[in-house]
């Protein structure tokens, strides 16, 4: 496992130990981030106008689209380590 890898795989682990859930804002950034990072950029159709978490989620994952996977863990791994435990 490379170590850019390693680190990712700890941000997780480290975002899922947060003392309190960050704003909706940053919530969002994270999905996007961890989606750019393991499976690339958003694909399929944008979800409905009244399916609010879907489409906020889908909006969130499309303005990182073109972001390298690697640079997309870099990122998640900055803002995990901005949240501090």
């Amino acid at each position: 496992m490379s170590d850019l890898m390693a680190r990712f795989t700890q941000a997780q682990a480290d975002a899922n130990q947060l003392a309190s859930r960050p704003d909706d804002q940053t919530m969002l950034k994270l999905y996007a981030l961890y989606k750019q990072a393991t499976v690339g950029d958003a694909t399929g159709d944008r979800p409905g106008v009244f399916d609010f978490v879907r489409r906020a989620k889908f909006d969130a994952w499309s303005a990182v689209e073109g972001t390298s996977k690697n640079d997309a863990m870099k990122q998640y791994i900055a803002l995990v380590a901005s949240l501090g435990r």
